[in-house]
């Protein structure tokens, strides 16, 4: 694969995204090609566990449009081996562009039955983690944004840079998380709220602390314009549940569902300043000059 931009306006990045996963992994291809045509320009591929990080590395390195992350999101913490730290923090070593990711804390359906002091355990060594790589971390959180403020807030600062996946969370919880300087990034899964909620949470959020994300395969927009769907391959696995544990997210995938292109996150950026009744966004591009991550945002002009 080789450059990233086309001539397509409104360029992206795709900021939480898991093309390494096997119910996609026979089009990924396709679907990066496709992705990067219609002005998508990097792709935050987050690992959940040590049976991926490899795939995620390998994408990397194959693909100069992904920008790996690596971490054990909190389903899988049970599954965790002995060495899994010493493990993570190989990858990310070996891997100076990485990020942390995905991890975090979840009380949701399927998270409720894994011990919740083993989510903290692991996700406060991730966080401590990439303080000390001075790496981002992308960071999931499903039922437990209070326990997630006042970990955050006792491990923090993150002058590297801290994404909320997909917030869902309450607008009265937004001014503690920007008080520390973290980025909100928005799915698929923000069309699916009640518009007052995601009118009144979204007033909160920075602008410069806006970010966007497919999180691919999952988060398909609930949307009435036209959706890219992934082409599912005959030896692609059914049945397979969803990496995304929120309330709106956490059944199946059947064998008839339809799985989201990370190229739909255009109409996440489309109709986020829809749901804030503003104007059409302009996407800018903020670089930290000590790293190598580029974000990118709705201008506070349009907003």
């Amino acid at each position: 694969m080789s450059g990233c931009s086309n001539s397509r306006a409104v360029r992206l990045f795709d900021a939480h995204c898991h093309l390494q996963d096997r119910r996609i992994a026979a089009v990924c291809p396709q679907l990066i090609r496709a992705s990067i045509d219609s002005g998508v320009l990097r792709f935050a591929v987050n690992g959940v566990s040590e049976k991926d990080w490899h795939l995620v590395k390998q994408m990397g390195e194959q693909y100069p449009c992904v920008v790996p992350n690596f971490g054990l999101h909190p389903w899988y913490v049970t599954e965790r081996t002995a060495n899994w730290f010493n493990m993570l923090r190989e990858f990310l070593t070996a891997t100076p562009t990485a990020a942390v990711g995905e991890i975090g804390l979840d009380k949701g359906s399927h998270g409720r039955n894994i011990e919740f002091s083993q989510q903290v355990e692991v996700f406060r060594q991730q966080l401590e983690l990439a303080k000390e790589l001075q790496r981002p971390a992308s960071v999931h959180c499903v039922r437990a944004f209070g326990e997630l403020l006042e970990i955050l807030q006792n491990v923090g600062p993150f002058p590297a840079g801290l994404i909320l996946h997909s917030y869902l969370g309450s607008a009265e919880m937004v001014p503690g998380f920007a008080k520390l300087g973290a980025y909100f990034s928005f799915s698929g899964y923000l069309t699916s709220m009640k518009s007052t909620k995601a009118k009144n949470m979204l007033k909160l959020v920075p602008k410069d602390r806006i970010l966007v994300e497919s999180d691919a395969p999952d988060g398909l927009p609930n949307s009435t314009e036209s959706l890219l769907v992934v082409p599912l391959d005959d030896s692609s696995p059914q049945g397979l549940q969803s990496q995304h544990a929120d309330p709106l997210c956490e059944a199946s995938v059947s064998p008839k569902e339809e799985l989201n292109h990370p190229a739909n996150i255009h109409t996440i950026s489309e109709q986020l300043p829809r749901i804030y009744q503003a104007s059409s966004p302009m996407v800018t591009t903020r670089r930290n000059p000590d790293q190598e991550w580029v974000f990118l945002f709705v201008s506070p002009t349009y907003m």
